[in-house]
């Protein structure tokens, strides 16, 4: 009875409905997961002379209001920009300043997207990349101003961020403020990384 023609076909045919689908479905499975692409690394920003959250030292303090530091620039990298990025920019603020609107301390913009960072004291007008420009600070210039919180005051958040952006050029004029940098910035970033470090006298 189970050699017959008939068993043999309803067999088949059993098999080729319940069996073979599931089996194409495994494979199917199994190349869907290896197609999978994988996540892009994430943007990163890191300074050699300043930890996530740790002291800001004297090399990078404000030279005057009272305090004596030698206001160098902190060296700055970046690493795995978004495709896409077309220039750089850098800033520097301190949300913690007394003023209603916090402390822009640097501002340098169309910085190429061939450059992989800044070292120290290219806020001081020194080995800046090529095509950058420095903005306007709240100490009323152009270039690197370094922390100066009033003394007594807790330990202020000084955030150095650097932006990946999707145009070239800023479209701001040469007399911007900060804070209108900030705006075209904010307008123009495909992604942002930021290390933070404290200062208080």
């Amino acid at each position: 009875m189970l050699n017959s023609p008939r068993c043999a076909a309803l067999i088949a045919v059993a098999f080729s409905l319940g069996v073979a689908p599931a089996v194409g479905a495994q494979a199917a499975k199994g190349t869907a997961k290896t197609k999978a692409p994988h996540a892009q690394a994430r943007f990163k920003l890191s300074a050699p002379d300043l930890e996530a959250k740790g002291r800001i030292t004297a090399a990078h303090v404000f030279n005057g209001m009272g305090c004596n530091g030698q206001n160098i620039s902190p060296a700055l990298n970046w690493s795995n920009p978004p495709a896409g990025t077309k220039s750089f920019a850098v800033t520097a603020y301190d949300p913690d300043a007394p003023t209603g609107s916090g402390w822009w301390h640097w501002v340098i913009y169309n910085i190429p997207s061939t450059a992989t960072g800044l070292p120290a004291a290219a806020g001081n007008g020194r080995d800046a990349p090529r095509g950058s420009q420095a903005g306007n600070t709240d100490f009323g210039n152009k270039g690197y101003g370094g922390p100066c919180p009033p003394a007594g005051d807790k330990p202020h958040h000084y955030h150095f961020t650097v932006f990946a952006l999707k145009v070239d050029k800023l479209d701001v004029p040469g007399n911007a403020t900060a804070a209108m940098v900030g705006y075209n910035l904010n307008a123009n970033k495909l992604a942002t990384a930021r290390i933070t470090g404290l200062y208080a006298r």
